[in-house]
C-alpha cells in the first residue's frame, strides 16, 4: 500500500445550524467606539465578501457595527434606500457610502480609504 503526499486544497467550512438565532445586528465597536469612525457594515450570514470585509477592517484596527439584513427585512429596505444597491456587503464610514468589498479595496489601493477613516475620527 502506498501513501500519497498530496494535500487537498479544499478547506472544510463549518456552517451554522439553520435553527441558530442570530442577533439582528452586532456591535463590534469595543473600546474604540468613542474615538473611532462610525463604520456600518450591512451583511448576511453566508456572504464571503462580508467575511473578507470584516477581516480587512479588523486587520486595519477598525471597528464596526454589523447589520444583518437577512434577519430583518426592514434593515434590508433601509440599506437599499441608503446605498441604492441590493448586494452585500454595503459599507458606510459615517454618512459616506464606500460601497461593497471590491469598492473598499479599490479605495484602499488608491490610498483613499485610510484618509476617510482619519477624517471620520478613526485611525488610518
Amino acid at each position: 500500500m502506498t501513501t500519497s503526499k498530496f494535500q487537498s486544497p479544499v478547506t472544510i467550512c463549518q456552517t451554522t445550524d439553520p435553527t441558530t438565532e442570530f442577533p439582528v445586528s452586532q456591535d463590534h465597536t469595543g473600546q474604540q467606539a468613542a474615538t473611532g469612525p462610525q463604520i456600518t457594515l450591512y451583511s448576511t450570514a453566508i456572504c464571503p465578501y462580508c467575511v473578507a470585509a470584516k477581516n480587512f477592517l479588523k486587520s486595519k484596527g477598525q471597528t464596526w457595527t454589523e447589520v444583518r439584513i437577512d434577519l430583518d427585512p426592514a434593515e434590508r429596505d433601509k440599506m437599499v434606500a441608503l446605498a441604492k444597491r441590493t448586494s452585500v456587503p454595503q459599507i458606510f464610514v459615517g454618512d459616506i457610502h464606500v460601497g461593497g468589498y471590491d469598492d473598499m479595496m479599490a479605495m484602499h489601493r488608491a490610498g483613499k480609504l485610510e484618509p476617510l477613516f482619519a477624517a471620520a475620527g478613526g485611525q488610518a
